[in-house]
């Protein structure tokens, strides 16, 4: 852990340093919105170890002492302080924002609690005094609220500071235990500026203060209240009676009211509602009152509450306590103190902690039922378990710290807990335990019995009761992607996937993923096993589960999408073989449908929404009626909201369902509760019924608008602790009921002017909102989500940031979190901006902060490059119009309306956003109307602090004070303003934590780490906009695993909370934060960084290249300035022009009167390019001078510091991409990927073929000649790409961007060579190997389409242009450009059409470019329809077609049979192909053609819509090639090396029962054969028993054939000493004979003996021998006399392959086998086994490689197995383990895989004349690595790491054996014993099945080539 450094320990203090002018400027403009020491008197809190820090006053003017204790509840600040346990203690508060929802009446009374108040624990507050970050002030905002929290505690006398770092203090205590501390108030003699003058001098004191100068401050004694009897302070001082309210009251059998007496030793007021809420009487007594003497009679249960300090001091009560538990008249409950002192009275001992539980999060262990349940705790004492008496037992433990959480007795009803069930504030979790007190006591009143039974507790017990619900035991599991990012559904889903599978990587399990996102890390190598890149479609995922067979699939990871493919095939899953983890698809579809939903919810007494569902349009107006407008309409089964809306009148409502029902078969209308509070809770339950929050979340904006397009902020700022454990105590309530196993989100309405709330929706999925809970709250929910699917408990999963607590916790947050949505509609013609119930944004930010306003500021920075923060803008709007209806530009327009002087009441009328927000950014306005009152020489140094404070940039401060950032920036560092690096920790420091995920504040005064690592920075890509997605995600996160892979440190940088890369686990060092030149500076100064990466993050990091380089940061890779002359439009042409490449004619634009004069000479259409832009904006063809200077306008708008260029249009060119790294401007790779559609539509928005499959060579080669020359000329390091057009073979380049490029990882994923991890090592100076061979399989392309989210985006005009409109991207892969594309398209959503065509085509050349492709639409019998002169045209050309007719408005009688736009509204059509001519003349801004209106009607209907004319022809011709869609071999790319094998041969299989009657020995070993990739066997004639030496036997051992045999099989026959004759009978049915001299039975003793077999065994029949030394001398000596071919089998000394060595050497002919285990296992490993090799005869048998000519299996295994696990020596023993131990050495670099197959293919085959195997394949993953589990088969390996796994056996043109497991439909193998001559081999590749050819990715010696080296085509 490093440790925690202070730059300057002075800034402890200086922080918040007065100062005059900022006070009298912030009392003149009235600002209060933070206070900030302006009318508040300076504080100092001085702890006992001489440290003092200074802040600010806000309670009480005087000065106290006290215990310092830190407390981490997030709300509940009322609560806390009356609670008397806090007695005495200086409560420092780690949340930041306290005073936010002020503070409820003193006066209103409590209905329970008769004249006692309602709100609070107690009638006083009981803290000595009060410590938190920043106070809110007056600016509180709660419906109950009357007064603020400052106003209170002066009230009561309680002083209070703000101003101070307590996440420093918080660290301090835990590091030095609680610890005494005073405040001390500014003394009233003292002046201000002697206050300024002392503190400066003593900010912070490292030792006491200095006596000798009396300070200005009150002086004050320490007190320690632990000294004192702190409960006779709080305890009641008479007995008071308090009665139930009548219907509730409980009865003793005799009549009267139940009585509970409670002894009040510092009684919270909530434990006696608690208990009367039950419906007993309570008498409270005071802490020394005699109780014992009324048991029995006064009262019928014992309770002792919680309270204050040391239980030591209390004997009184300790010993009344005793004297109770000895006489055992009434049950006892006690609680916290209550609990200590219970524990005292048993006999126990109690100790102090170092610093307590104090806090609204702690997780509890039930010792009974192993539940785990989130507590509220404050409490400085604990029990000591171990000291517990005989008859005492522990009843919980804490789950973080082991330390005591409750006891019980073991015979008596007694029990006590150290937490606080009764919560306020707090869970309530726990408040069943009143009821277990109060059932025990009704218990005990009807049978004293039961005063001799311990407490009962529902739920069962570890050693009894419900059973616990085992872990899930599966290997292998489907996970299903998300597919194209679009708006609803974007990176969320690759964050979640990669977390899910990382999980499932941890728990050592197979993973296949299907998602075609091929820019997502989760497809990247080394994450998944295995990527299927097909659509995520029932069809899709059916045919996956056929081919691989998993265990289980998970669809609660891939969004909306993978959810509707679960949903519709629940019924199919089971039949399938697959369980479904997580959550069931029963809880999916009842949240999915919203009238389940509404039943469920009611079903336990929550309220949704008033709503009903229909199913047709008139249904829903029918329903209306009964809710009432306004309503909201939502389409059932959809993302983002699609098909959703607000609907006032019949007419809205009637457009709204037509639309709706166009996405879904059912609507839901429900009561419309706009202007309501919308909050979100992140909800985890595991399968033992464990269940806490994550998160929960404010919209800042009410509800009306979709959380997607909100503004979020987390935690919740304006609910009090009722408000938010009302609502969380619902969310566990609501998700146990549902039976959600995972995460989930369910969004709630909550009234603000009440506590009348409303569900939602549960989303029992992985969301949007799960990733940004994660990121703001460090919390992997993705990742616990998919260990709890596995059955995994949540206590058993360990916090990864803490390491010593669990994952069954609730993170205590001591930071404010905001993210705010990106929306790009400024992209689109015609666009709707209007926010509502369905989303439009299309990525978002993150920041955070100490403060709001630092954090929203941040925020507002990230969402584009040219924000400055919450300014007023200069752009045009209508204020009262933005905020009446919201837009995407409404947070400006606040701001303008602030800066035009609205009042926060104004604002808050027209748009209901909640108050405290909207002070808050009233505050931040009025300060920056202040700061233009000064300039960067008068700005005083205190004021620009608080300007940091407040989040306010250099940048922004620079614009005020008219200088610039730079020199703003000098300004800051010389006063010594610097940011802190704080740590999110999930735990608000309680605990040390090991996180690497960080953040910049200037609301402290130390960091949480130190700096030793300087580390590279890579920058990422910002957030995700349309042009900049998740391929700038993959770029950043495979640079930083490669410099991780180089052993080099990294630093990250981002701010998406969508991102793989701001995953806490992918960088050394995660900076979450805004990419702007004075973030990156100031983080590049603090790690001492030794270089930064920028060309990975797209354009964002691009921008300030230069701006860093000025400033002399390192920045890796290409020169900025380069970059600059790439950028920049001018010297990028300039330098074109220079190289001699061609380009097309352009000219900067100077003046419109130049601009005018180039185009005409050129001729239109020209195309405007803007410089340093992302995804083409504001670019746009030209197509006459009217548009000209309204296009420049545009252009300039965004390009305000570069210059604009005006190039030639080419029209009809052919658009080609180079993606390629070099380094220093020599290229080290290359590809290039040809454009389906012509040149006109933007890169991003095109169809991508790689390889190319129409360039022209000499086009190729000139591209390659201009990539080059402009490589060298920009001298690039790193990844850059190009774009060319490509006409009449004639090349022109349009731009190149020096950076990666979105189709990086496309190229790099078909290709199979990672340009990413080449660009990163050239830019590290890393040896990297240029140009690596690349191998694709024959017949293969990868097509790359858009994927578009036009249906978001109303009004959009769903054409393609120079503008990048496309929100993300799927790829497949396909035989032909064809297959490909339309996997790819069907990936998108896009269904084929069934029937029904509809054509409209505008201009003449594009309706004869189709005239062909329609003609195959009709000869496929497609129903052909068209409108006017597309119609006309195609019957002219004898093409029948139906004409349809679309008038602008449709007449009343016109018939439906012609109406076009009835067809589409009605669905009848099923494929849209509108080609609209090119827009040539200007039109009014309002008009709509015709085609604009079909073309958004086809899109609203969704209706697949075609309208790029090379689209629609590749489309055409796809359907014409009628695809089966099964899998293939390419559709998939793995993890790991893939080879596909042919059907390996073990030439010694040894079969114990051979020839024993009824034996299944031989169905036994070549069922573990066929499992282990070998297809054919050899089986040695002698077995165990009995010997295979004449027909008899062989009779026998055929007959055992008949049990079913799993490979083909060759029996052979044995040698006796007498059975040459006999042996000779039989020959026609062996394959060989077999001379034994060392085998289990059956030996030869003399090789005299053998001398007959010699020259009576044919020729052309191999015989084999086991003969070892001597005997193998002579037996080689006799087959060189008989000059016979002879095998060695089971060589295992060194003497034996020296022998055969030499044999061959002299021209013998004799071959040999090993077997695996002589090459593995040697006698040093079994020295009871004398038959295995010394290590001796090992090394040399790997000396004499070359001398053995097979690998085999043999007796081996079987003999080490009888001697070292008798009962395992079965027949499969040693069969599965020789591949692994193969593929092992494979890795280990001891052999090949030429080595493995020539070993146990070729040469078996040819040395014993075996016959071909059609249809017969082996998969193999040969370097995955795995541990060796234990299986049905005993090994000597297990729990030993392996590679080489066998994953698919192909026998017979069937799979087999899928990983290990039989098919239960596999072929079964013949009898080949009598095939006597193998003839000519096929070439191997032909033997393949069309299904599992050889792998691009699978070669030996990691050559990307075919699997068999070429002489095995014999």
């Amino acid at each position: 852990m490093p440790s925690s450094t202070s730059t300057d320990e002075s800034t402890l203090v200086s922080a918040d340093q007065p100062d005059e002018i900022w006070m009298a400027d912030r009392q003149s403009s009235g600002m209060n919105s933070e206070p900030s020491g302006a009318s508040d008197p300076a504080m100092l809190l001085e702890l006992e170890d001489g440290y003092v820090y200074r802040g600010y006053s806000f309670g009480a003017t005087r000065s106290i002492a006290g215990e310092l204790v830190f407390q981490t509840g997030m709300v509940g600040y009322p609560e806390s302080i009356t609670d008397p346990s806090y007695r005495g203690q200086i409560l420092v508060v780690t949340f930041p924002l306290v005073g936010n929802y002020g503070v409820p009446s003193r006066e209103i009374r409590d209905a329970l609690l008769d004249g006692l108040p309602a709100y609070f624990e107690a009638s006083q507050i009981h803290i000595a005094g009060l410590v938190v970050a920043s106070y809110s002030g007056e600016e509180y905002s709660h419906h109950l609220a009357t007064s603020s929290l400052g106003t209170w505690l002066k009230e009561q006398g309680v002083p209070a500071i703000y101003g101070l770092d307590t996440r420093l203090l918080t660290k301090k205590i835990r590091e030095k235990g609680s610890m005494l501390g005073r405040l001390r108030h500014q003394s009233e003699q003292n002046t201000k500026g002697i206050v300024s003058n002392y503190t400066q001098s003593i900010d912070v004191i490292n030792g006491p203060f200095d006596h000798d100068q009396e300070p200005p401050f009150e002086a004050i004694d320490w007190f320690d209240p632990n000294t004192k009897n702190l409960v006779a302070d709080v305890s009641t001082a008479e007995p008071q009676l308090y009665s139930p309210q009548p219907p509730t009251t409980l009865h003793h059998p005799q009549g009267r009211p139940l009585r509970v007496l409670c002894v009040d030793v510092g009684l919270k007021y909530n434990q006696l509602r608690c208990l009367l809420r039950r419906g007993v009487e309570v008498l409270v007594v005071p802490w020394d009152y005699d109780f014992p003497k009324l048991a029995g009679q006064d009262y019928d249960g014992l309770f002792i509450s919680n309270g204050p300090g040391d239980p030591a001091m209390l004997e009184t009560t300790v010993r009344h306590l005793a004297t109770a538990l000895g006489e055992n008249r009434a049950p006892i409950f006690a609680i916290c103190l209550g609990h200590q002192l219970l524990a005292r009275a048993a006999g126990a001992r109690t100790m102090k902690m170092k610093f307590g539980n104090r806090g609204h999060n702690i997780p509890c262990t039930s010792s009974l039922t192993g539940k785990c349940y989130i507590t509220s705790q404050n409490h400085g004492y604990a029990v000591d378990a171990m000291s517990l008496p005989a008859g005492w037992e522990e009843l919980f433990v804490n789950a973080n710290d082991g330390s005591n959480e409750g006891i019980r007795h073991a015979q008596r009803p007694y029990f006590s807990v150290q937490f606080h069930p009764e919560n306020t504030p707090g869970p309530r979790d726990t408040e069943f335990l009143f009821d277990v007190f109060i059932q025990t006591i009704v218990r005990c009143g009807k049978s004293p019995k039961a005063l001799l039974q311990p407490v009962e507790f529902e739920g069962g017990t570890l050693d009894g009761g419900d059973p616990i619900p085992l872990k899930v035991n599966v290997k292998k599991v489907l996970i299903l992607g998300s597919g194209g990012l679009s708006i609803g559904q974007a990176g969320e889903f690759d964050y979640s996937g990669s977390q899910a599978i990382k999980a499932l990587q941890q728990e050592g399990i197979y993973t296949i993923l299907i998602n075609p996102n091929i820019a997502t890390i989760q497809t990247s190598k080394g994450l998944a096993d295995k990527v299927y890149f097909l659509p995520v479609t029932r069809d899709s995922v059916t045919k996956i589960i056929k081919h691989e067979r998993p265990d289980a699939i998970y669809v609660t990871f891939g969004g909306q999408t993978a959810l509707q493919v679960g949903i519709q095939m629940k019924d199919e899953f089971a039949k399938l073989g697959v369980q479904v983890l997580g959550t069931p698809i029963d809880t999916i579809v009842t949240t999915e449908d919203r009238e389940l939903f509404a039943r469920s919810m009611e079903s336990i007494g929550e309220k949704c929404a008033k709503s009903a569902s229909a199913s047709s349009t008139e249904e829903a107006l029918r329903v209306v009626e009964s809710i009432g407008f306004p309503v909201i309409v939502r389409a059932a089964y959809a993302l983002g909201g699609l098909g959703s809306g607000f609907a006032y009148d019949e007419k809205q409502l009637m457009e709204l369902c037509n639309k709706a029902f166009a996405a879904s078969p059912q609507v839901l209308i429900e009561r419309s509760m706009k202007g309501w509070k919308e909050i979100e809770y992140e909800v985890v339950r595991d399968a033992r019924d464990n269940c806490i929050t994550v998160c929960n979340m404010e919209n800042f904006d009410p509800l009306g608008i979709h959380t997607g397009d909100s503004i979020v902020v987390a935690p919740s700022q304006t609910l009090s602790d009722e408000d938010y454990n009302m609502l969380r105590t619902t969310a566990v309530n609501v998700i146990r009921h549902l039976g959600v196993v995972g995460e989930c989100n369910i969004q709630y309405a909550l009234n603000p002017f009440s506590k009348e709330y409303c569900i939602i929706e549960v989303n029992a999925r992985l969301s949007r909102s799960s990733a940004l809970a994660s990121k703001a709250t460090g919390y992997p929910l993705a990742f616990i989500a998919a260990k709890l699917g596995l059955g995994i408990p949540l206590n058993e999963i360990s916090n990864s940031v803490t390491k010593v607590t669990c994952a069954c916790f609730e993170p205590s947050l001591d930071y404010v979190v905001v993210k705010i949505p990106r929306w790009d509609l400024k992209k689109f013609t015609r666009v709707s901006t209007e926010l509502n119930s369905s989303m439009k944004s299309v990525g978002e930010v993150m920041s955070i902060g100490r403060t709001f306003e630092e954090a929203i500021q941040k925020a507002i920075r990230s969402i584009d490059f040219h924000n400055f923060g919450f300014n007023d803008t200069s752009a045009l709007m209508s204020i009262d119009n933005e905020l009446q209806t919201p837009s995407d530009q409404r947070l400006f327009a606040i701001a303008n309306a602030m800066h035009s002087g609205y009042s926060v009441d104004r604002i808050w009328e027209m748009t209901q956003i909640d108050k405290w927000f909207l002070y808050k950014l009233k505050g931040l306005s009025d300060f920056g109307k202040l700061m233009t009152n000064f300039n960067a020489s008068t700005i005083p140094s205190g004021l620009m602090r608080r300007a940091k404070q407040l989040g306010f940039s250099d940048r922004q401060l620079a614009r005020f004070w008219s200088s610039n950032e730079l020199a703003v920036r000098r300004l800051r560092v010389e006063a010594g303003i610097h940011p802190f690096v704080k740590q999110i920790d999930t735990v608000a420091a309680e605990f040390p934590a090991f996180t690497n995920y960080l953040y910049l504040t200037y609301s402290g005064a130390e960091h949480d780490v130190d700096f030793k690592d300087h580390g590279l920075m890579v920058l990422g890509s910002g957030v995700y906009r349309i042009g900049s997605s998740v391929e700038f995600d993959w770029c950043s996160v495979r640079a930083v695993r490669t410099l991780r892979d180089q052993g080099m440190k990294t630093v990250m940088v981002n701010y998406n909370p969508e991102t793989v890369s701001t995953d806490y686990d992918e960088a050394d060092r995660l900076y979450f934060e805004t990419i702007n030149l004075e973030t990156v500076l100031d983080i590049y100064q603090l790690e001492s960084s030794n270089g930064v990466i920028i060309s990975m993050g797209g354009q964002t990091p691009n921008n300030i290249a230069l701006l860093l380089h000025q400033q002399n940061v390192r920045v890796l890779g290409t020169s900025p300035e380069m970059i600059d002359t790439a950028e920049n439009r001018y010297k990028f042409s300039r330098m074109l022009d220079r190289i001699l490449v061609d380009q097309p004619a352009w000219k900067e634009l100077r003046s419109m009167e130049e601009a005018t004069e180039f185009c005409e000479k050129v001729t239109y259409p020209v195309l405007v390019r803007p410089s340093y832009v992302l995804s083409g904006a504001a670019m746009n063809t030209v197509y006459s001078r009217h548009d000209l200077a309204n296009y420049l306008q545009q252009a300039a708008e965004v390009s305000k510091d570069h210059p604009v260029v005006i190039t030639k249009y080419i029209e009809n060119a052919k658009e080609i991409e180079m993606d390629a790294v070099a380094h220093d401007g020599k290229m080290l790779g290359h590809f290039i990927s040809e454009h389906v559609e012509n040149a006109g539509v933007h890169s991003g928005d095109a169809t991508l073929i790689l390889p190319p499959q129409d360039l022209d060579p000499q086009t190729v080669a000139r591209i390659e000649d201009a990539t080059r020359k402009i490589g060298d000329a920009l001298n690039v390091t790193g990844p850059f790409n190009i774009q060319f057009i490509a006409k009449d073979n004639e090349i022109k380049v349009i731009e190149c961007n020096v950076r990666a490029s979105r189709s990086f990882p496309f190229v790099s994923k078909v290709m199979g060579v990672d340009l990413i991890q080449m660009a990163t090592k050239a830019i590290v100076g890393v040896p990297v190997q240029a140009y690596p061979a690349v191998s694709i399989p024959q017949d293969y392309v990868g097509v790359k389409v858009p994927q578009f989210s036009f249906t978001r985006l109303s009004g959009a005009d769903p054409v393609l242009g120079v503008e990048m409109a496309s929100t993300g991207e799927v790829a497949c892969f396909g035989r032909d450009k064809y297959e490909a594309y339309i996997k790819a398209l069907i990936s998108t959503g896009f269904k084929l059409p069934r029937q029904n065509i509809l054509l409209s085509i505008g201009s003449f050349k594009d309706k004869m470019e189709m005239l062909p492709s329609i003609g195959k639409l009709h000869n496929l019998g497609y129903k052909l329809f068209a409108t006017a002169g597309t119609a006309d045209y195609l019957q002219e050309h004898n093409i029948p077609v139906k004409y349809l007719e679309s008038l602008s408005n449709e007449q009343e009688n016109q018939k439906s049979e012609y109406s076009l736009t009835q067809h589409l509204a009605n669905n009848l059509i099923d494929l849209y192909i509108n080609l609209p001519s090119s827009n040539r003349f200007r039109r009014p801004a309002n008009y709509m053609s015709q085609g604009y209106r079909t073309r958004r009607m086809a899109v609203d209907y969704q209706t697949p819509l075609i309208t790029n004319v090379k689209n629609a022809k590749i489309l055409i011709e796809a359907l014409a090639r009628h695809y089966d869609f099964e899998i293939q071999n390419i559709d998939y790319k793995t993890s790991h090396r893939t080879m596909v094998l042919p059907g390996l041969i073990n030439v010694s299989a040894f079969v114990p029962g051979l020839a024993d009657f009824g034996s299944d020995d031989l169905q036994a070993v070549t069922k573990a054969s066929v499992a282990a990739g070998f297809t054919m066997i050899r089986v040695l004639p002698l077995g165990l028993h009995g010997s295979v030496t004449d027909a008899r036997a062989l009779m026998m051992a055929q007959q055992n054939r008949h049990q079913g045999i799993y490979c083909d099989y060759n029996f052979s026959v044995a040698a006796t000493s007498s059975n040459a004759e006999q042996a000779g009978q039989v020959v026609a049915d062996v394959g060989s004979l077999f001379i034994p001299f060392n085998h289990l039975s059956g030996n030869i003793s003399k090789v005299a003996a053998i001398t007959t077999h010699f020259a009576a065994w044919p020729d052309d029949k191999t015989m084999v021998t086991d003969a070892k030394t001597t005997d193998l001398a002579s037996v080689l000596l006799l087959a060189s006399l008989h000059g016979r071919k002879l095998h060695v089998s089971c060589v295992t000394t060194e003497d034996d392959i020296k022998l055969v060595a030499l044999s061959k050497s002299k021209g013998l002919k004799v071959t040999c086998d090993v077997s695996a285990y002589a090459l593995f296992l040697s006698h040093d490993d079994f020295p009871a086994c004398p038959f295995l090799p010394s290590a001796r005869d090992q090394k040399a048998l790997w000396e004499h490689l070359s001398t053995i000519d097979i690998f085999s299996v043999g007796t081996l295994p079987y003999q080490i197995a009888q001697v070292v696990e008798p009962e395992a020596a079965k027949p499969a023993v040693g069969i599965a383990d020789t591949l692994p131990l193969l593929f092992t050495a494979v890795s280990e670099g001891r052999l090949t895989i030429k080595d493995i197959t020539v070993r146990l293919y070729d040469n078996p085959k040819d040395i014993f004349l075996l016959h071909d195997q059609t249809g017969t394949s082996v998969e193999v993953e040969i370097d995955r690595p795995y541990v060796l589990q234990a299986g049905e088969a005993w090994s000597p390996f297990v729990g030993k790491s392996m590679r080489g796994c066998v994953q698919r056996v192909m026998f017979q043109h069937k799979t087999a054996c899928l990983d290990g497991e039989i098919m239960p439909d596999a072929p079964y193998g013949k009898d080949m014993s009598s095939h006597s001559k193998a003839p000519p081999t096929p070439d191997i590749r032909g033997l393949t099945s069309p299904t599992l050819a050889a792998r691009p990715d699978s070669a030996p010696d990691g050559r990307l080539s075919s699997f068999l080296p070429k002489s095995t085509s014999r």
